[in-house]
């Protein structure tokens, strides 16, 4: 089983609450401090906070910081979310021209806020304080002797609030005090903690085939749902996006299809984008074959209970998958935006839908009288064994 990996360091107001998170690229569960910051590092920590974890998970109510590279700057990679819970963090290494400016300019107006990572007057930066709501001041390393200039520069734009970073001293608290920083980051006051997830990733050319289908004008609905169902990893991911500020949406779901309605097309079109840029190892599939045999045969035996097919085949997914990653239906149920009938049918078998997720664990138990489904769960393994293995035909090396 893959695990995913995000950091997470508090960003405190002057009175020591916590107000913010800046969300950063961790390879591994021990890897406390990553220098990273490239596409993929921003890739990964997107797809992780959002999917992988759900942004709730990882940071409740508050606001998220999150690195951008160039490509996300000037629009070249999609955010595959709305500016509600983000604030987007220009870093230093990008390089202002016009085609940055026009970026964050249109990114600014879209409602998200800018941040303005390591701040250095005189490096182009400065160019974008008229659309940043915060500047990030190095105080461990940084040029302190122009802090005066700096300071003042800043504070001829009201909507700009200071942030101290790298704060590891008393001394440099005092500095943050001194010249009134709102907001403050760094050792002195928490050091980044890893967050750790049980993961199966989306096999890589489904996320392809997902993407090129999105990228034809009149695709339909059913088109789109049928890839996503087909890859149980791709599928719990689109559940998680749909519980997310990311996808802006409140509303419970029984269905995958229901799920991609709520998202949009044009989110999932983004989230499918920045998944295949996320170069991550891809799930064994033995163990999606088991989860996605799972969710077909109650989907075949849906009717048999008067239930409803899509719902059973989210029932049957979300049990299967919470199996392999270690978690209990209670626990998937927290972390998912399942109508009742589906939360109550995992929490406590009850329902149709119960009905049909307790026939399926007693056919899988061998338990006596449950031989008549042998059937459909011959259909149920054949389906999803040609799902997965649909993919390989042109992909010879992913033969097992």
């Amino acid at each position: 089983m893959d695990a995913v990996h995000v950091g997470r360091q508090p960003i405190f107001d002057a009175s020591g609450a916590v107000v913010a998170y800046e969300l950063l690229f961790r390879g591994r569960m021990d890897d406390v401090a990553s220098g990273r910051q490239d596409t993929y590092a921003t890739s990964t920590v997107m797809i992780n906070a959002f999917t992988e974890f759900g942004i709730a998970e990882v940071a409740g109510n508050r606001p998220c910081f999150i690195n951008l590279t160039r490509e996300f700057v000037t629009g070249r990679l999609p955010l595959p979310f709305g500016p509600e819970q983000v604030v987007l963090e220009v870093l230093e290494t990008v390089e202002v021209d016009d085609e940055v400016i026009e970026g964050i300019t249109a990114l600014a107006e879209a409602g998200y806020r800018i941040a303005l990572d390591d701040f250095v007057w005189g490096s182009g930066h400065e160019q974008l304080l008229g659309l940043a709501s915060f500047v990030k001041l190095d105080l461990l390393d940084g040029d302190l002797s122009r802090l005066d200039e700096i300071v003042a520069a800043c504070r001829q734009f009201a909507g700009i609030q200071l942030v101290a970073e790298r704060l590891e001293t008393a001394e440099q608290i005092a500095i943050a005090d001194r010249y009134g920083m709102e907001l403050r980051q760094g050792y002195a006051l928490s050091r980044p903690q890893v967050l750790t997830a049980p993961s199966l990733s989306p096999s890589r050319l489904r996320r392809l085939e997902l993407v090129a289908a999105l990228m034809s004008p009149d695709v339909q609905l059913e088109k789109i749902t049928s890839i996503i169902v087909s890859d149980p990893a791709l599928a719990m991911r689109v559940l998680r996006v749909s519980n997310s500020v990311a996808a802006g949406v409140v509303s419970r779901i029984s269905s995958v299809r229901q799920a991609v309605m709520l998202v949009g097309l044009t989110r999932i079109r983004r989230w499918a984008t920045l998944m295949v840029v996320d170069d991550v190892a891809e799930a064994p599939e033995e163990q999606l074959l088991t989860a996605l045999t799972q969710a077909r045969l109650c989907e075949n035996l849906a009717q048999r209970f008067s239930a409803d097919p899509g719902a059973a085949f989210v029932a049957g997914l979300v049990t299967g998958m919470g199996r392999l990653m270690g978690f209990s239906p209670e626990q998937m149920v927290e972390h998912l935006p399942l109508t009742a009938d589906v939360s109550d049918a995992l929490t406590h078998g009850t329902g149709r839908l119960g009905k049909v997720l307790n026939a399926v664990r007693a056919y899988e138990a061998g338990e006596p009288g449950s031989e008549d489904l042998a059937v459909p769960a011959l259909d149920a393994m054949r389906w999803s064994t040609l799902t997965l293995t649909a993919a390989h035909r042109f992909n010879p090396k992913r033969r097992r």
